[in-house]
């Protein structure tokens, strides 16, 4: 599943070539920028992907505009819904922070292009407090007034190996129910059918003398 989301990845640097791949026939390439780095990427959107229930946890923002699809492999896809119509939408600001124990750290910094409808935050850390926030960036002469707030998600992964031993304590509880019903019905059969049964005590004969 990783490995589809990932596809069709292509970045170049700043400093040579800008043009970005062709776009398909339905849906275009999406560019986006992690702030810090010099150079641009193209990904392949997702639009037909769906939660699972065993391998992913599907959190929204308070708005529903913003899903976040926490995968058991430690990534997280974040979908959203077009803001709504209106010119000027030049694209989206994505900014990532986790919480610490007395103050919250930034994680990433992302500015994607108006045609992106998600984003990959890949190798997410167990144990850890995420806000994922988006905010449409529209041009100066036709944003709109007031801004439009940002819609933000919270969401944590649980630790790959607490993972791996919850699934194996449940499959070794699992195991040991089963061997305990077989030695209650196996002692059951043994009291029933193979040992003999208790002598029988017979009443003392009457004294006639």
């Amino acid at each position: 599943m990783r490995a589809a989301l990932l596809r069709a990845l292509l970045c170049v640097w700043l400093g040579g070539p800008r043009a970005a791949p062709a776009p398909g026939p339905a849906e275009p390439w999406c560019p986006y920028k992690v702030l810090g780095e010099p150079r641009v990427c193209f990904r392949a959107p997702a639009p037909d992907f769906q939660c699972g229930a065993r391998s992913c946890r599907a959190v929204r923002s308070a708005g529903g505009a913003l899903v976040a699809n926490v995968l058991r492999n430690g990534s997280v896809l974040l979908q959203w819904a077009p803001p709504g119509p209106g010119p000027g939408l030049r694209g989206f600001a994505l900014n990532c922070s986790w919480a610490g124990t007395y103050t919250r750290f930034p994680c990433a910094a992302v500015q994607l292009g108006a045609a992106c409808r998600d984003y990959l935050l890949p190798d997410a850390h167990g144990s850890v407090r995420y806000r994922l926030c988006l905010q449409p960036l529209y041009a100066p002469a036709s944003a709109p007034a007031p801004p439009r707030a940002a819609d933000c998600v919270e969401f944590s992964l649980e630790p790959a190996g607490m993972q791996d031993i919850v699934i194996a304590m449940t499959a070794v509880g699992g195991s040991i129910c089963v061997m305990l019903v077989c030695i209650c019905l196996l002692v059951a059969y043994i009291t029933e059918n193979l040992l003999p049964p208790p002598p029988s005590r017979r009443a003392p004969a009457p004294d006639t003398a």
